[in-house]
């Protein structure tokens, strides 16, 4: 197992309750060798985000310590939130970077799903560059009906569901919020971006409702931000929004970003709600690195 760095940013399907919220966190805290980079959480889409770094031993730990906690207070029987999922830790994606390479993340998450079944008894699939089947790559694959039986462990747990767990890049979670409450404004929208629907490359997009603001969002996944970054995401579903007369509300990070996404979109005004130079992704590994 390599020594380098590994970034790990697991979904959990809680982002209501503050104290859940925070007994995830803390499980990844206490966790030796581990800098908690960022916590996030939603209560339109009732979802949390960890994101947490070290060497590819700690990162393993920390991430089975917050799926025992998610198994322990999330019931997927009693969950509402507009998020598309499957379990309560949702996914558990292993990140390369200093000194790691995808090789280390998809041993990483090959170990990782092991124990959640055998400690936990909550089944996994496989996805992105560890998946076992080309189809499994993708994540909304993993999700749909189609998907088939899990590749590790039997059928579902009963109330924590199935967790995907993958190897992938650097992935940015971001959000574009419109000024309406028409949701099929926001899924038409989507539908235009996403790239399965011939939209930009590396963009992954539905139309989610925000009940709590009255308004409708463009929720994306860049899955290389080098292909198509931020700026060039708001463009697109804020040129579209304007076209049927809907302005921007704003966007927003879930989790943290790289600093080149920055540069790339130098100039541009994405209108950040909740941007600031503390989340970027550098930044926080220096900080955890001074503080450890």
């Amino acid at each position: 197992m390599s020594s380098g760095l590994v970034e790990c940013v697991p979904n959990f399907s809680e982002g209501r309750d503050a104290d859940v919220v925070s007994a995830l966190a803390e499980a990844v805290r206490a966790a030796p060798g581990v800098w908690l980079l960022d916590e996030t959480a939603d209560p339109d889409h009732n979802r949390s985000v960890l994101t947490f770094a070290g060497q590819g031993e700690a990162v393993l730990e920390a991430a089975v310590r917050a799926a025992r906690v998610a198994l322990e207070h999330i019931d997927l029987r009693s969950q509402t939130g507009v998020h598309p999922r499957i379990g309560a830790m949702d996914v558990l994606p292993f990140v390369p970077l200093e000194g790691a390479d995808m090789a280390d993340c998809v041993a990483l998450a090959e170990r990782a799903a092991r124990r959640l079944w055998v400690e936990l008894g909550v089944p996994c699939y496989l996805y992105e560059a560890a998946a076992r089947l080309p189809e499994r790559r993708n994540l909304a694959f993993v999700r749909s009906p189609a998907a088939g039986p899990p590749d590790v462990g039997q059928g579902r747990h009963a109330s924590a569901g199935c967790t995907a767990v993958g190897a992938r890049k650097v992935l940015i979670a971001y959000n574009v919020n419109l000024r309406t409450g028409d949701l099929a404004v926001a899924r038409d929208i989507a539908r235009m971006v996403r790239e399965r629907s011939g939209g930009l490359p590396c963009v992954k997009a539905l139309g989610l409702p925000l009940a709590s603001r009255g308004q409708v969002q463009v929720s994306m996944n860049l899955t290389d931000y080098e292909v198509t970054p931020p700026h060039v995401a708001f463009l697109a579903v804020s040129g579209a929004a304007h076209a049927r007369g809907v302005e921007v509300a704003g966007s927003e990070l879930i989790g943290l970003l790289p600093a080149r996404a920055l540069e790339l979109a130098a100039g541009v005004d994405l209108q950040w709600e909740n941007f600031d130079e503390s989340l970027v992704l550098e930044t926080r590994i220096e900080q955890a690195r001074r503080r450890a």
